[in-house]
């Protein structure tokens, strides 16, 4: 399977461009997706319901999210599995240092706990726009809830859910579970909310997708990348083992080169985190298949 893998991605991206020419006369139309990251983090507290509620105002297509576990295994929503300095007020009203931050892991925490510290309230030193409000971790369960009820109530078309599973191998029973565990729970609930086919799963951490891959193969995959890698995209996937649904590279890597490679594979490519609108018309100019930024107010300036 592995050689069979190697072989055809070796394949493709030997190809001319005639392929991705050939695709696009096929007439498969593919819409741009315009994804918010953590909901809109440039906008408001990130990774919380009113984030997402802000991001559906604003017409994203895809809500991007962090998943995490707690100690009672409640899969919630956070970028780190504990609580970040830089976002997070203590029970008291203290503000959570750098140095403790770590302490604060949340998979030693029920989901209870969890609710006792404010992730809102707090100026957020990078992203100074920020809408400050009082708000904590959600659980990705009620997230989905909030969501489609928000966008049947305001006459709003579905969204996808992208969902990043925050793991990786040393870590493991440390700050989360491992890859068949962690994915079983996040599959549990999007088996009981019914959203399969609105779901993509991604993570740099490619056991996740592998074991998505194999148990779970309708579900769309996403391999995030980040550099400094000597590894070509052909090294990378030989290393995944099957051509992911979308491949998600930190934005500044994306070439013209990549994105022949990727329209040759049938893979899309969609970057992240793109902040500024001249890196976004430049990166659909170039034929990416949608983005990820913390600003998708921007996005009206594409549309």
């Amino acid at each position: 399977m592995m050689k069979s893998v190697l072989f055809f991605v070796s394949l493709m991206l030997t190809m001319s461009c005639n392929t991705g020419k050939h695709m696009q006369q096929a007439g498969v139309a593919i819409p741009f997706d315009y994804e918010g990251h953590r909901g809109c983090r440039g906008l408001m507290p990130e990774n919380t319901i009113p984030a997402f509620m802000k991001a559906l105002d604003l017409h994203v297509t895809t809500l991007e999210m962090d998943a995490v576990v707690t100690k009672d295994n409640e899969v919630i929503i956070s970028h780190e599995p504990f609580f970040n300095h830089e976002i997070t007020t203590r029970p008291d009203g203290k503000h959570v240092s750098e140095g403790e931050e770590k302490q604060l892991n949340i998979y030693t925490m029920s989901y209870a706990q969890t609710q006792q510290f404010d992730v809102g309230l707090k100026l957020h030193p990078r992203f100074p726009k920020q809408q400050k409000i009082s708000a904590h971790k959600p659980r990705l369960a009620d997230v989905i809830d909030s969501v489609e009820a928000y966008c049947i109530n305001h006459h709003l078309n579905p969204v996808q859910y992208n969902i990043e599973t925050k793991s990786q191998p040393a870590t493991d029973g440390v700050f989360h579970p491992a890859p068949a565990a962690f994915v079983e729970l996040i599959m549990a609930i999007v088996k009981a909310k019914k959203i399969e086919e609105r779901v993509i799963i991604q993570s740099f951490d490619i056991r996740t997708l592998q074991y998505l891959h194999e148990h779970y193969p309708s579900i769309k995959t996403a391999y995030l990348f980040e550099p400094p890698s000597l590894q070509g995209l052909a090294a990378r996937l030989k290393q995944l083992g099957f051509i992911p649904t979308i491949y998600s590279p930190e934005h500044t890597i994306v070439t013209a080169l990549l994105v022949k490679q990727c329209k040759a594979l049938g893979m899309k490519l969609i970057p992240w985190t793109v902040d500024d609108v001249d890196a976004m018309l430049r990166l659909k100019k170039m034929g990416v298949d949608g983005l990820i930024s913390d600003y998708p107010d921007l996005y009206n300036r594409l549309r």
